[in-house]
């Protein structure tokens, strides 16, 4: 009776077994992603119980949201033209790549930019700088301001960059060991902050 009880649980066991794997292949992501897409709806409950519920429940929202974000932002971005006020504190040599990395990086975001007395800017951007030595390393401290038109300000972007000096016989000028390559890495990041911005007021 023992021999034929264990041959029974195993057989049990057997089809117990075949049944998951069934199941698993089922539910697995590459099997409910193309319907998830078409038809949300009748996916839900698979969706919760395969194998990564974060990447396929959230699949099919992301594809009615995102696009309506992204369409709102890029119109925002569009209409949006940047006055970039002359920088303070930093030197000549280290604006030079910091202002034409400003206006790159804002061409690429669709934001267009406004010269110095052009009266249809409808931001503008004041960026307030200092530079200290350590040792091999200088740090560089970054402060914009966003201003409307009128002179209220906005928004304040703020931060601070480490990068190894490229001149250690400055003479006690930090922004002569300045490499250019850290001003345009801070350009690049207070374009993406400002577009950001942009895009959390109209969220």
């Amino acid at each position: 009776m023992r021999r034929s009880h264990v041959t029974t649980v195993s057989l049990l066991v057997a089809l117990a077994l075949a049944a998951c794997t069934n199941a698993k292949d089922v539910l697995e992501p590459s099997a409910i992603t193309p319907p998830a897409t078409s038809t949300p709806a009748t996916q839900g409950s698979a969706a919760v119980t395969g194998p990564s519920p974060a990447t396929t429940t959230m699949g099919a929202p992301a594809t009615t949201t995102t696009p309506v974000a992204s369409a709102q932002s890029a119109a925002i971005l569009s209409k949006t033209r940047l006055q970039i006020a002359p920088i303070v504190g930093a030197s000549v040599e280290a604006a030079t790549p910091l202002t034409a990395e400003l206006q790159a990086r804002a061409r690429q975001r669709g934001i267009t930019l406004a010269g110095s007395a052009d009266q249809a800017a409808t931001h503008v951007l004041k960026g307030y700088f200092s530079a200290i030595s350590e040792g091999k390393d200088t740090t560089v401290i970054y402060v914009w301001d966003v201003y409307d038109p009128a002179g209220n300000r906005l928004h304040r972007i703020n931060g601070q960059m480490k990068a190894p000096s490229v001149n250690s016989g400055g003479g006690g000028d930090s922004w002569k060991a300045v490499a250019p390559a850290t001003m345009q890495a801070i350009a690049d990041q207070t374009i993406d902050q400002f577009a950001a911005f942009l895009g959390g007021k109209a969220s």
